[in-house]
């Protein structure tokens, strides 16, 4: 464990962050290293950051913003994504591996970049994404409260198709939680925020396990010599995906007491030395907490597949 505990000032508790600065923008395309001119759009045609209205700020995120703004024109509404020029290199390269994975996902799952622009070399970096009306799960869950089941096994068969999508393009996405689920008025839920995914290529050890949100990574991210053998980024997400749900349900997180501050020492300790997390809610049916029982082996190797998952009872006698 001393590695894990030389990493720990690494990774990322999800702390508040201060308020972002204002900034304007003009329509330079961004000049990153993509596989595609931009900025676009699924309509083939241009978009500048001037053809925007700025209408609310929906969020603070990592060193930037993202507002609900409206087209001059047309008057859609999407939400604008804003990273600050300022921001450290770290940030940078994120938003340049979210960028590339947004430029190549058409999914329904997965929410839809329409345009990235840059203010100049250098600058502000802004992402126009698909606009969900209802904001993130966590913003849901602490607005209405916990979910029913019947919710939240629609939202873990689209968040699996999400995911089945995202593996067979051997894109991990490595940050699942409420926070980075995305939901409209329909109820479709769509993965969003890919600063920390990675793009799998020859083995799936050469992915860092030391990025993401600390309190949803899975045992094998702190300590793969007892929880796999081979850090495997697709059964992470896997973890991360059954954390979630059972957070939707009992409203809280669900490895700490209710009301529990989280800091790093606890939450290694809890995901690495507690029991195996398990759904105690009596009125939970049999088939989730199994569900949930398959999502949350500490033991990488037993966890199930995506495809495992897909035909399991809990979501696949529930239509969406």
């Amino acid at each position: 464990m001393a590695a894990v505990v030389r990493k720990r000032r690494q990774l990322n508790l999800h702390l508040p962050l201060p308020a972002a600065k204002s900034s304007r923008f003009s329509s330079s395309p961004l000049r990153l290293p993509l596989p595609l001119s931009l900025p676009y759009n699924n309509n083939n045609s241009v978009y500048r950051v001037s053809d925007f209205d700025k209408l609310q700020v929906l969020g603070h995120g990592n060193s930037g913003t993202v507002y609900k703004v409206q087209h001059k024109r047309t008057l859609a509404t999407y939400a604008l994504k804003v990273i600050h020029g300022d921001c450290d290199t770290t940030v940078r390269r994120q938003i340049t591996r979210e960028v590339h994975i947004l430029s190549i996902t058409d999914s329904p799952y997965v929410v839809s970049c329409h345009g990235i622009f840059e203010k100049s070399p250098g600058g502000d970096i802004s992402i126009l994404l698909e606009y969900m009306d209802s904001g993130t799960l966590d913003n849901v869950l602490k607005t209405t409260g916990t979910f029913s089941e019947v919710s939240i096994s629609n939202i873990a068969l689209q968040v699996l198709n999400g995911l089945n999508y995202l593996h067979k393009q051997k894109i991990v996405h490595r940050d699942i939680k409420p926070a980075n689920l995305l939901v409209n008025s329909k109820m479709e839920v769509k993965i969003a925020d890919f600063g920390v995914s990675k793009m799998m290529s020859r083995t799936l050890d050469s992915c860092d396990s030391y990025v993401g949100t600390c309190a949803y990574m899975s045992p094998e991210r702190f300590d793969p010599d007892t929880y796999g053998a081979n850090y495997n980024g697709y059964a992470a997400d896997i973890w991360s995906l059954g954390l979630t749900l059972v957070e939707l349900f009992v409203g809280h997180f669900p490895l700490l007491p209710p009301g529990a501050k989280p800091d790093w020492a606890s939450l290694m300790c809890a995901i690495c030395f507690g029991d195996q997390p398990t759904l105690q809610d009596t009125s939970a049916s049999e088939d989730f907490r199994d569900f949930i029982k398959c999502c949350l082996q500490k033991d990488s190797t037993k966890r199930w597949t995506v495809m495992q998952l897909l035909a399991h009872p809990f979501v696949n006698q529930r239509p969406i």
